[in-house]
């Protein structure tokens, strides 16, 4: 690997052709964020020819080593969250004497929380070291998680149930915002689906381990051993985190200078930058007034309503079907094993058709259909496994919200927009989060019928919501293919952002059998030799320039 321009194989990674974008100077705004900074130090600023072998071996390392981080993190964060659902069928009600909607309001008071600091977490997710940053909080959460265990009252256990959301708060804007920064466009939608599937593991082996816990003989409540075991393993892996999660691919340990090089070159195609850590006003006013970010809003709240309300009574639901506390617990497993499959399998589909609409779109159906047999369906012992499936259809939803998150992000570019719209996204989400309890109330058990039906509801709207979004960044490409023809540019990009490399391969050498035929044939009329893919443009010049999706003519909207 060297500066030399990239071959025909290579053709993510090629060299411009020549035109109006290789000329252009970069404008006031470019070179901001340290991938370019650290391409023309090491690179001179060229662009590096890189071998689907040192790509493929340089994802593999990294896969290694920030995945299992972020893997793990969330797992706990899942755990943390889920377990004042797991409390309440251990006697959290009766012990700390909740009366009316208090349950309701210890599963909303974190969202709550995230809901206050998700403005000054996108500031301090572009200023800051992300890693270092997310790690502080880690400690922090599992901190306030172990505090709980300390709380006898409803006025103790909100307050822990606040700082626990406080600092929990940054770690899915900070995934989200570290997803961009590792991984290709391609790449980003299943590894989302990695991390936020650990949200179907928590069900499955936290509910194991909580059914252990839950038999220990103690002067403490089984539910006070739940708060305590996972706050201290928290704690613990906050300082795995500090030691081994870089900041950026460009402050990697585990990679050499020349891996560097290739980690921040794979992610050109993406059009999205790397980081700047400088604070753009004009970008937070465009994430504003710009109305994606208002559809990503819109999807994140409609789905984080029902999210909310079940991961907080779900166990609840399940214990009204004729159940013991511990049986509960147990049928709670299929549910993380449907929700992984769900979350996991809905992002190798988009992968594959390249397009995340229409699998939110299918995604809403089981919980749909799920929705009305717990609706309709009496809650007699003879119909107790009818009311499971009902349930469990109703489980596929978790995979809907990674699929939301990747959309996002990969149709947004520049540093400080990235993080606004994160910002925006998680605000939405977490309102959701904070309505979707309180739609459940003890008093309705065992139907739950004003729950049930408001999710119902909210599902019809996402698949609204979908059509009129993809609408929307189809005329997004439409308005930047003008812009490039009005600059002497063609309207027509190719972008490899989404392709695999046996794709980009395959292209490459098809446009080279028509480049040759197309020479063949001028040759034989007495023509000037003219390539037949001059009419199209490969982008990447500004890939680094810390501009925005809508300023970057060359951005490419993925549906």
């Amino acid at each position: 690997m060297g500066s030399d321009m990239a071959s025909a194989a290579e053709v993510e990674h090629g060299s411009p052709p020549p035109g109006p974008a290789a000329n252009r100077q970069p404008g006031s705004d470019g070179g901001r964020d340290i991938a370019a900074s650290f391409l023309a130090k090491k690179a001179s600023g060229q662009r590096i020819a890189i071998s689907p072998e040192d790509s493929a071996r340089v994802l593999r390392r990294i896969d290694a080593v920030i995945l299992p981080i972020m893997l793990t993190v969330y797992f706990l964060q899942a755990l943390d969250k889920a377990t004042l659902a797991y409390a309440s069928v251990f006697g959290l009600l009766d012990d700390t004497g909740l009366v009316g909607d208090q349950y309701s309001w210890l599963g909303s008071i974190v969202y709550l929380a995230q809901l206050v600091m998700q403005p000054p977490l996108a500031w301090l997710l572009v200023r800051l070291p992300i890693a270092k940053f997310t790690s502080a909080m880690v400690l922090f959460w599992g901190v306030s998680l172990a505090c709980m265990a300390a709380s006898h009252n409803f006025g103790g256990l909100l307050a822990t149930r606040f700082f626990l959301g406080v600092f929990e708060a940054s770690v899915a804007p900070s995934f989200v915002a570290i997803t961009q920064m590792w991984w290709r466009r391609r790449e980003q939608t299943v590894r989302t689906s990695y991390w936020y599937a650990m949200n179907g593991i928590t069900n499955m082996f936290g509910s194991l381990i909580t059914y252990g816990l839950g038999h220990i003989s103690s002067k403490l409540h089984s539910y006070q051993i739940i708060f305590i075991f996972f706050g201290v393993i928290t704690v613990a892996f906050s300082f795995v985190m500090l030691a081994f999660m870089p900041d950026s691919p460009i402050e990697a340990k585990f990679l050499s200078d020349k891996d560097k090089l290739i980690a921040v070159e794979r992610l050109r195609m993406n059009q999205m930058g790397v980081i700047s850590r400088e604070w753009r006003n004009d970008h937070l006013k465009e994430t504003l007034l710009d109305p994606k970010s208002w559809f990503w809003f819109s999807l994140l709240f409609s789905i984080s309503i029902p999210s909310g309300g079940i991961s907080t009574f779900g166990p609840l639901i399940v214990k009204t079907f004729g159940f013991d506390q511990f049986q509960t617990i147990l049928f709670n497993i299929p549910f993380g094993f449907v929700q992984l499959v769900a979350t996991v399998g809905g992002a190798f589909i988009a992968q594959k058709i390249k397009m995340k609409g229409p699998v939110i779109a299918a995604l809403c159906l089981p919980p749909i259909a799920g929705c009305v047999m717990l609706m309709v369906l009496p809650r007699e012992a003879s119909d107790s496994a009818a009311l499971l499936v009902g349930y469990y259809l109703i489980s596929v939803y978790p995979g809907i919200t990674p699929l939301i998150y990747s959309w996002a992000s990969q149709n947004t570019a520049g540093d400080t927009k990235r993080k606004c719209t994160n910002a925006v996204l998680f605000i939405g989400q977490s309102i959701g989060n904070v309505v979707g309890p309180l739609l459940y109330t003890q008093a309705e058990a065992p139907r739950y019928s004003r729950g049930l039906r408001s999710n119902l509801a909210l599902y019809i709207a996402i698949i609204v919501l979908i059509g009129v979004t993809t609408l929307y960044l189809k005329m997004l490409n439409a308005n930047h293919a003008k812009r490039r023809v009005a600059m002497g540019k063609s309207a027509v990009i190719i972008d490899t952002s989404l392709d695999s490399p046996e794709e980009v391969a395959t292209a490459a050498a098809q446009r080279s059998r028509e480049n040759d035929a197309g020479n063949v044939r001028n040759a034989e009329e007495g023509d000037v030799s003219v390539s037949s893919t001059e009419d199209v443009e490969r982008p990447g010049n500004r890939a680094f320039e810390n501009l925005t999706d809508l300023e970057n003519e060359e951005f490419v909207f993925v549906f």
